[in-house]
């Protein structure tokens, strides 16, 4: 289906307001989101031959009512023709099915109330990342089923049962389609920025498929970012979050090179970087630091921040990058940052430094071919050419990225005519 990129973001926008509508109206949020769906795959198919309409909200509202009353209807008919065949069966007077009654007009809140209850919603702590991922996508960014499938790269009817999962779990938790209470707020939102930085970083480094990063996915999770941001000003993290996203994400196109190719980062042409969403991210992560306390996102958006502000690779200050993985660490304890406070370390103190720092935390690594990756960039450091190649080859075998395993063995192939690359943190 050919939809023009005006018609999909309108569409994209809009999804999270209609199901805001409908779920507060019908108190049933699985079968609003099921009904928006349908009016959404309407509109695309439509809109662009007879154009937009011009209250477009209206329009997908009202589609997404009738096909809910169809629903309904199709769905008392059959409980009718059950009950009927249940007192022929047994000769029993069955009790009469009420009737469905009318939508109630309700009020609900604001757009961008209804788009912040709905990212709670979809983030649920009762449900699993990878589920919370496909409802937030679905829910709010307003991706078919089919879409969210290929972006990650299972069946359309796997990811279709895992909506389906997710959206039973919500309603089995009893949760309203309300904010949370004062209570639970910075727990679910933790949950939030947890989902949009899952999102994010799938787009940034593909785990599986030919391509080394996915435009669409970071593109979702930095407009959901924006929303989230725009609805919680004054949330620090919800900043540092939203600065994390752009300034990686400014980096974007000299990621890749003509061919496809990752491009590490200290090869990467620096002019290519967009230096509007650099500034975007430096300016929020200024304004947010100090204005209370200092979480992961924003110790995360300060390292992103002085590489993102160094003209040249060797102006890096890896000093304070070493010192903010330091920090990092110690409030998160994620051996994911251990790699690259090991990275740091090298280029402070040396490979052999960095190497020490893999080598203490060696129990607790995770089976990544990052870790694989980083091992063998030290050691190529290190002039340990042998055990360069071995780890760059254990990291080709480990990654599920077809790009990121050519990249991997290439290195290894190339590596005594080549000078030594960083690993792209």
């Amino acid at each position: 289906m050919n939809v023009p990129a005006a018609v999909e973001d309108l569409l994209r926008d809009l999804a999270p307001q209609v199901l805001g509508v409908l779920a507060r109206r019908t108190g049933d949020f699985g079968a609003a989101e099921d009904a928006v769906q349908e009016a959404l795959l309407a509109a695309a198919q439509r809109w662009p031959a007879d154009g937009v309409p011009d209250h477009p909200r209206a329009w997908l509202v009202r589609t997404a009512e009738r096909r809910l009353v169809d629903r309904w209807r199709s769905e008392a008919a059959r409980r009718d023709r059950e009950v009927r065949a249940a007192r022929e069966a047994v000769e029993a007077r069955a009790e009469p099915l009420g009737p469905l009654g009318p939508l109630e007009p309700g009020t609900g809140g604001g757009d961008a109330d209804d788009s912040l209850v709905l990212l709670f919603l979809c983030c649920h702590p009762v449900l699993t990342p990878a589920s919370a991922i496909a409802l937030t996508l679905r829910a709010v960014g307003g991706l078919t089923t089919a879409e969210i499938a290929a972006a990650f790269l299972v069946p359309e009817a796997t990811m279709a049962q895992r909506i389906s999962r997710a959206k039973a779990r919500i309603a089995a938790s009893g949760t309203r389609f309300e904010l949370p209470t004062p209570d639970e707020r910075d727990a679910r939102l933790r949950s939030v920025q947890r989902v949009l930085y899952l999102i994010f970083n799938e787009g940034y480094a593909a785990s599986a498929g030919t391509a080394p990063q996915r435009a669409d996915l970071t593109a979702e999770a930095v407009r959901l970012a924006r929303m989230l941001r725009g609805a919680l000003p004054a949330d620090p993290e919800v900043s540092g979050l939203l600065a994390l996203l752009l300034l990686l994400d400014a980096r974007r196109p000299a990621r890749t090179d003509a061919d496809g190719a990752p491009v590490p980062l200290a090869e990467q042409d620096r002019a290519l970087w967009d230096r509007d969403l650099v500034a975007e991210g430096t300016g929020l992560l200024d304004a947010a630091i100090g204005t209370g306390a200092v979480g992961e996102y924003q110790l995360q958006a300060a390292i992103a921040a002085l590489h993102d502000r160094a003209s040249r690779a060797e102006d890096t200050d890896w000093p304070q990058i070493l010192a903010l993985y330091g920090l990092l660490e110690t409030m998160t304890g994620n051996p994911v940052v251990t790699v690259n406070r090991a990275l740091a370390a090298a280029m402070v103190d040396g490979p052999e430094a960095g190497l020490a720092l893999l080598d203490a935390a060696a129990d607790r690594l995770p089976d990544l071919h990052r870790v694989d990756a980083v091992r063998a960039h030290l050691l190529e450091m290190a002039g340990d050419v042998p055990g360069a190649v071995e780890h760059y080859r254990a990291a080709a075998r480990r990654a599920t990225n077809l790009a990121h395993q050519r990249d991997l063995m290439s290195r290894a192939a190339r590596l005594t005519a080549t000078p030594t690359r960083e690993i792209d943190p």
